[in-house]
């Protein structure tokens, strides 16, 4: 038989170890490995921040006001992350610490905490102890250096996403809309010019699929202009090729319809990581879509008014647009509501309700 106290130092020590070990994981999740992984604890921090940030957003009365506040959130859970894997490291290894034998709840805190941040003002004589002491200090360094290399890549995709979403505030008018972009397009370059537009967008969202998953705190950085945002730009580019391909009478692009798949890909993969329920195969008119008919044909009769060729079977048309349209629809504005994205027409106006982060917490 295994004495009782043998066995609860045993059960400490794994304890501590498992605490160290998925703590790790947290981090290389986050900062090292090039694919879509969620990490439960990052998930359980940002939800808790958002919680508060949507109290201080009650206090709020204007949408310039909240954007601010909402500027900071993503900054601030990803510097909170630092300090939490390095809390739970610390207490992992207190008890493995007393499970050896080093001494009483303060002696360890003190040994762990000496080791965690290179300190020094404390070691232990004991080969076991410390191997442990070494590998604590090794593991505070990596976790400084891999947030040193981990914000300008953060930084260095924030820049390419904004790029276009600025380029893209030039052709798409203050507030942006599919409208306006097709209506400039036109007098600017004319509509023949559309493919490479769309071919650039495509390359686009390929980008923010893979950027917005691996580094997902990049779907919460908002854009230097309040009237800005990722998600509004990607709902005007899908609706000014949907309407496009549906209502405007030049030669079909395949660009385009590879640009809204591209889009509607990249959003649907977000969405997923966070659990944000999406239809993940929709067909119209099965699955409806937010846009009425009524302001479907105001903006053919808009387009037809500033000169461009709009086809004349508008039911046609309609249906046409309601099929492309309903492949992004809902996960549009579900983002739109999780980003608190500024007015944009046929995106974030359809939002009813303010998001609640519970579907961060979702294992």
């Amino acid at each position: 038989m295994v004495p009782y106290e043998s066995l609860i130092h045993v059960l400490a020590f794994l304890s501590g170890f498992l605490i160290v070990v998925l703590t790790l994981f947290s981090a290389l999740s986050t900062f090292v490995l090039p694919r879509a992984a969620r990490s439960q604890l990052n998930r359980i921090v940002f939800g808790t921040l958002r919680r508060v940030i949507n109290i201080i957003l009650r206090f709020a009365k204007t949408y310039k006001r909240r954007d601010a506040i909402m500027a900071y959130y993503a900054p601030i859970g990803l510097m909170l992350l630092v300090p939490t894997w390095y809390a739970l490291i610390l207490l992992g290894y207190s008890a493995m610490y007393w499970a050896l034998g080093v001494g009483d709840a303060f002696t360890v805190f003190h040994l762990s905490g000496s080791s965690l941040f290179t300190l020094g003002f404390d070691s232990s004589p004991k080969f076991w102890t410390s191997f442990l002491v070494f590998s604590e200090a090794m593991l505070g360094l990596i976790l400084v250096a891999l947030l040193i290399a981990y914000l300008p890549t953060m930084y260095s995709a924030f820049s390419r996403r904004e790029q276009a979403v600025n380029m893209l505030g030039v052709r798409a008018g203050t507030p942006p809309s599919a409208l306006e972009m097709l209506q400039r397009f036109n007098r600017i370059h004319g509509l023949d010019k559309l493919a490479d537009y769309w071919k650039n967008w495509e390359a686009w969202f390929a980008d923010i699929e893979e950027s917005h998953t691996t580094l997902p705190a990049l779907t919460f950085f908002r854009s230097p202009r309040s009237d800005d945002s990722w998600i509004t730009a990607a709902g005007i580019v899908l609706d000014a090729a949907s309407l496009t391909l549906s209502a405007i009478d030049i030669p079909s692009e395949a660009s385009a319809a590879l640009c809204i798949r591209a889009g509607f890909l990249a959003l649907r993969r977000i969405a997923n990581y966070y659990d944000i329920p999406n239809p993940q195969d929709p067909h119209y008119p099965e699955d409806p879509v937010s846009i009425s008919r009524e302001e479907f044909e105001t903006v053919l009769e808009q387009l037809s008014h500033a000169g461009l060729p709009v086809k004349t079977d508008h039911e046609k048309a309609w249906h046409d647009f309601s099929g492309w349209r309903v492949n992004y629809d809902r996960v549009l504005v579900s983002l739109c509501a999780l980003v608190m994205a500024p007015h944009a027409v046929w995106s974030s106006d359809r939002v009813q309700e303010i998001y609640t982060p519970s579907l961060f917490l979702k294992k």
